[in-house]
């Protein structure tokens, strides 16, 4: 049957009239409410409003979060996984005892030998409690006491897709809302001019970009589309479309809006599908970033100590550095959440030389985030994630030389840090064993760590839910724990 034609008959004249008036009423309190920021429907949510919670479960120490994901799995063994002893086992077998029968990915499965392979690179320790990191990372090395290494992170996955999906929706299978998502869902937006959730992609210098990004990992699933994230290029417009197409002025653009939003409107009201709210708002949204994302983006006005200190690449768009700077510049403007991606870190052979690289692009504009947002006093409340979706093994993948090696993927343990809103700075939770192959204390899952980020925005993530196909989900699924120890 014709669903519209199926709503009349459903309807008697008295019900008709008196839901009329009962609709009428709601939006019109409704109108007043949002203008204050006091109401917001989840499904239709507008810029500047709370999301589905209201308000947070109970006072947050931070408000604000930017993820440097570092796709591909940085090698935790030659940056901050510090193991003395490796020295005596390199170029020898990795103990069946150490191994415990666990699978491999194909890459290494038919390898003969597995030999340990010790880093290349020299460590020392940092700050006031003393801080083990590589040389590869003089810059983070001076935000030491601001920082809290994770070295017992952990993950069931062990290739790069299921992996890096898994830590940022909660789930190894495509489909779920990324993390993103369900904060705009959660506490909404801070912002009328941007969008609550924004993406930036930077490039390897060395080449090393072949690790694909899909556009699910900062989708919204099932929940509203409107919560999905919005992802700025670095070339042409920052957002496709944005620009009025030749003809047509800002004026033109404003009546075509009007007479799309009535349109939309009309649906809206005949069907009820909370995905027509979600496009008219969307549209507002494009035309009010028609001002606000040119001056995001002009970075002319920045001093020249800024790109002094977030390195030279920060001048050149798309670059990580670039990308750090832009995500500070988004804070300040009340973005919830910015996900930076930079890949290139995947280096099953010549690691050495590659990471090297890749330290080069990340190192001085990861710790010039972070000292930016604290001179600024926005890093007490800004939760600044840096890390990947595993680690690497501490066997050579392919022939192991005097100056070369290669490491394959690894999820029973690697090493993360987080700093800013509500993390304790300046300390190391978690302890590998002797080869940095297994947990020995304090293991952090990943549906951990993502509780432990929802708490630092004042969520318990138990009740951050979202009922889909009569189910209740949520983003740590029916696991994760709040990492106390890390808390400040």
């Amino acid at each position: 049957m014709d669903p519209r034609r199926e709503r009349e008959l459903m309807l008697t004249r008295r019900q008709l009239f008196g839901r009329a008036a009962t609709g009428i009423g709601t939006a019109a309190l409704a109108s007043l409410l949002q203008s204050e920021g006091l109401s917001a429907p989840a499904a239709g949510l507008k810029p500047g409003q709370l999301g589905a919670l209201g308000q947070p479960h109970f006072a947050p120490k931070a408000k604000r979060v930017i993820y440097l994901h570092q796709s591909g799995g940085p090698s935790h063994i030659d940056l901050f996984d510090y193991k003395p002893k490796l020295s005596e086992a390199h170029g020898t077998e990795l103990p069946a005892s150490v191994r415990m029968g666990q699978r491999i990915t194909g890459m290494t499965s038919g390898q003969k030998s597995f030999p340990c392979v010790q880093s290349i690179f020299k460590f020392a320790q940092h700050g006031k409690n003393g801080q083990w990191l590589s040389e590869l990372l003089p810059h983070t090395a001076k935000i030491a006491d601001e920082i809290c290494i994770i070295k017992s992170m952990h993950t069931e996955a062990i290739n790069h897709d299921p992996a890096i999906t898994y830590i940022q929706t909660g789930s190894q299978q495509p489909g779920r809302p990324s993390l993103g998502s369900w904060l705009s869902y959660g506490i909404g937006s801070e912002t009328q001019d941007l969008p609550a959730y924004i993406v930036l992609i930077s490039l390897a210098s060395n080449g090393a970009n072949d690790q694909p990004l899909f556009g699910r990992l900062w989708g919204s699933g099932f929940l509203p589309s409107i919560h999905q994230g919005v992802k700025l290029r670095s070339t042409g417009d920052p957002v496709l479309y944005l620009s009025n197409p030749p003809g047509i002025d800002s004026a033109s653009r404003r009546r075509l809006l009007d007479g799309v939003s009535k349109l939309n409107h009309l649906t809206a009201s005949s069907f009820g599908d909370p995905e027509v709210n979600t496009r008219i708002g969307q549209y507002e949204m494009a035309y009010r970033m028609q001002t606000s994302v040119p001056e995001l983006m002009d970075l002319s006005k920045e001093p020249a100590s800024t790109f002094e200190r977030y390195g030279p690449e920060s001048r050149k768009p798309g670059t990580f550095a670039a990308n750090c700077l832009l995500a500070r510049r988004l804070m300040e403007r009340g973005v919830r959440f910015v996900q930076l991606y930079h890949r290139g870190w995947d280096q099953h052979g010549n690691l050495p030389p590659m990471i090297k690289s890749q330290c080069k692009d990340t190192d001085q504009p990861s710790a010039a985030l972070v000292q930016d947002l604290k001179e600024r006093g926005l890093l007490d409340e800004t939760l600044v994630l840096w890390g990947g979706e595993f680690g690497r093994t501490v066997y050579s993948q392919g022939a192991l030389t005097k100056d070369n090696y290669g490491r394959d993927h690894h999820g029973r343990c690697y090493s993360m840090w987080m700093a800013g809103g509500g993390i304790k700075g300046g300390i190391t939770h978690g302890e590998t064993d002797d080869y940095c192959y297994n947990i020995v204390k304090d293991p952090v899952h990943v549906h951990d760590l993502n509780a432990t980020l929802l708490h630092c925005l004042g969520i318990d993530h138990t009740k951050l839910t979202y009922k889909y196909q009569g189910r209740d989900f949520r983003l740590t699924d029916v696991e994760g724990n709040v990492v106390k120890a890390i808390l400040a």
